[in-house]
């Protein structure tokens, strides 16, 4: 693991050795999750190409400093969590995206294709916006939406803002508790290393990064925004869905994926993978491996 500042924050991050193909594949996590979840695929990629995963601010180790400050003023009440308030705008997509940047130039990547899971693939999407000379192409995995259904999006808010109020520091020490995590958005159970996995990333992401970019990611305005980051952008663009996926339901991404000129065009910026839940990376590494090659290689120059 190694360590970098970005606006003020400890990232972690690791890099892979560099392989002679081109780009470098950039992975970017989810939810309340973290970098080694790539594992599985990066172990199936990187003798192919160079692979980078990273902390986003506030998860995993990229913790957020103590004595940081709201860019813009504006703060949200987390009752029960360590810190009074919350900054809102450091954590929208975009905000992530530029910290991706700000990466990508200290460790010299000028050709990259960004792969996100979830929350992660609007990230990646933006950081394909952003940065169409440096990111070649986005691979979005359980990642899609662009519909704002009003009641739908006010449950799930008020549902993660709960959990989040509710979570214990202690609760990683009880026994067999990671096995809740074992079916939680899965079709089949995953190992337990990765049951203690989201359990540990689930407690210790930081309040204010765990609440924020949950509120900043699901407002209208922003939900409606992602279509239009899509349509702009020139790049290759794909989505992989989890047949079964509970949270973010194939017909999700297609709407997301159709707003894309390989939608548009001949329609096959889609990939769905059967028997499979909201985390593809770890129920179907080989099929999700398969697929990011396949895709690379139409590509490949």
């Amino acid at each position: 693991m190694a360590m970098i500042d970005i606006l003020g924050v400890r990232h972690a991050y690791d890099l892979t050795a560099p392989t002679p193909s081109t780009p470098v594949l950039v992975f970017i996590h989810g939810w309340l999750l973290s970098r080694g979840y790539w594992q599985p695929l990066i172990e199936r990629l990187a003798p192919a190409y160079q692979c980078l995963a990273y902390d986003l601010r506030g998860f995993g180790d990229s913790q957020q400093c103590q004595n940081s400050q709201p860019s813009d003023g504006k703060t949200l009440e987390l009752a029960g969590s360590d810190s009074a308030s919350v900054a809102v705008s450091r954590y929208t997509p975009a905000a992530y995206a530029q910290d991706l940047a700000i990466l990508l130039q200290h460790l010299n990547i000028s050709s990259a294709w960004v792969i996100g899971h979830s929350l992660g693939g609007s990230i990646g999407l933006w950081a394909a916006s952003q940065m169409p000379e440096c990111v070649k192409g986005a691979i979005c995995i359980n990642a899609g939406g662009g519909i704002y259904l009003k009641e739908e999006f006010e449950r799930f808010r008020s549902a993660g803002q709960q959990m989040l109020k509710l979570r214990p520091r202690w609760l990683s020490y009880l026994p067999f508790i990671d096995l809740l995590f074992s079916r939680a958005q899965v079709v089949r159970p995953i190992d337990r290393v990765w049951c203690r996995q989201r359990l540990i990333d689930f407690v210790i992401a930081h309040p204010e990064a765990a609440l924020a970019s949950l509120l900043d990611s699901t407002t209208e305005a922003e939900v409606n925004k992602l279509p239009q980051v899509v349509s702009q952008i020139e790049q290759p663009v794909y989505f992989i869905a989890g047949a079964r996926d509970s949270i973010m339901a194939p017909k999700y991404v297609r709407h997301l994926a159709s707003f894309h000129r390989l939608f548009q065009v001949d329609g096959d910026n889609v990939i769905e993978i059967p028997d499979c839940g909201h985390l593809a990376m770890l129920e179907q590494p080989d099929a999700v491996a398969g697929a990011i090659h396949s895709l690379l290689d139409r590509h490949a120059k």
